[in-house]
């Protein structure tokens, strides 16, 4: 069992930042990776970014160049820098493993035109 708890969203003006934070519990040495994903407002939930226990960070094209993945093992978070942001990046923003089994409750975003 894995447990997400996301932090850190808000409202924000387009071209300001925001950092999320992720903290996560339970037994993760067999997922490979663990990312964020995002609901926009009447859409479908969307995969945003990764990070595999490699080390590797992979992004979806939309995010890339602006948004940051990381993972900080010794304080069991895992942190998404996101710059630049536009109103589209407005969502709902959750952690969940590369499966999709586990998911956090979310946490707003919102960017002001």
């Amino acid at each position: 069992q894995v447990q997400f708890v996301e932090s850190g969203g808000g409202l924000v003006q387009t071209g300001g930042s925001l950092t999320l934070s992720c903290t996560v519990s339970g037994s993760t040495s067999n997922i490979a990776a663990i990312g964020w994903y995002r609901q926009p407002p009447g859409k479908q939930r969307e995969y945003v970014a990764l990070i595999w226990s490699t080390g590797n960070t992979t992004y979806t094209d939309s995010v890339k160049g602006r948004f940051t993945i990381s993972r900080d093992y010794s304080k069991s978070t895992m942190t998404l820098r996101m710059n630049n942001l536009r109103p589209e990046d407005t969502a709902v923003y959750y952690c969940a493993d590369y499966r999709r089994k586990y998911w956090g409750q979310g946490t707003q975003v919102t960017i002001s035109s």
